[in-house]
């Protein structure tokens, strides 16, 4: 609710396209009634037609949503009113620029990265750029919007160093493990004694995102943890290539996972989604990389699958990916 935030207000028409298992609809609910806003509940179908559908028949303000909801949705709202919206929140995982930029050419409006989690009730950090921002060329505006922004007021964030508690130097460079901790930041997990684990001693909750932070504070997630790729001493983030992968006129989706190599310990796997009706070889996604990419960081292969698998609340599923290709033989492996 707060004009920094998301804004929410009794004007609003609010659209949450999220579980309401999923952090009660990472908070939306709650500032809806609030403030008295209306609430538009999406139902069981998340189908970008239906979500389309409701933001044009509804008139809706503000819908939020995963980017994988939004990228089902941009193609059908061609050629619609869209003209009631004012703010697309978009978060769960890192919003890819050229679909932010996407909406910003279809609507006038980029999405508005969000980051946070149910342990962080939920929002955290939201992508309002600052008045300065708003001087820059494009270019420069949409990648600053590629951040989740600011930390939120009343929340407290550092970068550490692994597996200690010294903050790391707000640079732009230095990657660490994202902490945060606040009032309504959780502190531990109802009677499990194991989850001592995500908390750091001094009482900071260990997100399990990788992060930089830039000298006026904006937070810039590189990856989770769990999906960063060690290659030859190296940490290739998955979200980079995924990034400039989304950007190629003919990928759909994209979702990038480590897989075993005798030397590099760890290598890139590409797996795409060709748009409908297109084709693309593997030469043609590594050739678009080449230039956006280290040689290091380009996938060793790519492999062409009709689906990324999805989770409950719409985010890539790279647990069921490194399932599914775990015998999986890189070219020179």
């Amino acid at each position: 609710m707060m004009a920094d935030s998301v804004g929410v207000g009794e004007s609003d028409v609010i659209l949450p396209v999220v579980p309401m298992f999923h952090a009660n609809t990472w908070g939306l609910a709650h500032a809806g009634v609030a403030t008295g806003a209306d609430l538009i509940m999406p139902g069981p179908d998340l189908s970008g037609p239906a979500v389309a559908k409701l933001i044009v028949e509804e008139k809706v303000t503000v819908a939020a949503g995963v980017p994988t909801i939004w990228m089902a949705v941009l193609p059908e709202l061609k050629g619609k009113d869209t003209s009631s919206l004012r703010c697309i929140p978009c978060g769960g995982a890192a919003v890819p620029k050229a679909l932010s930029e996407a909406y910003r050419a279809e609507t006038g409006l980029p999405l508005l990265q969000a980051w946070g989690m149910t342990e962080t009730s939920p929002i955290a950090a939201v992508c309002t750029l600052l008045k300065a921002d708003r001087e820059l060329p494009e270019e420069e505006q949409a990648e600053l919007r590629t951040t989740v922004g600011l930390i939120a007021f009343g929340v407290e964030m550092r970068v550490v160093e692994p597996d200690t508690t010294n903050p790391l130097p707000w640079d732009g460079e230095s990657s660490g493990e994202l902490q945060c901790s606040g009032p309504w930041i959780a502190a531990d997990y109802y009677n499990d004694p194991r989850s001592r684990d995500s908390f750091t001693a001094d009482g900071w909750l260990r997100t399990g995102d990788v992060a930089v932070v830039d000298a006026k504070g904006r937070i810039r997630l590189v990856d989770r943890t769990k999906d960063l790729i060690k290659s030859g001493g190296e940490w290739i983030s998955s979200v980079d290539v995924e990034n400039e992968l989304m950007s190629h006129p003919k990928i759909a989706e994209a979702a990038v996972i480590g897989v075993p190599h005798p030397k590099w310990s760890e290598r890139p796997l590409a797996c795409v989604v060709i748009k409908s009706g297109e084709s693309l070889s593997k030469e043609e996604v590594i050739e678009h990389l080449i230039p956006r990419l280290a040689k290091w960081q380009l996938p060793d292969d790519v492999v062409f699958i009709p689906e990324v698998p999805k989770t409950s609340v719409g985010k890539f599923s790279k647990k069921t990916l490194r399932e599914q290709f775990v015998d999986y033989k890189l070219p020179d492996a």
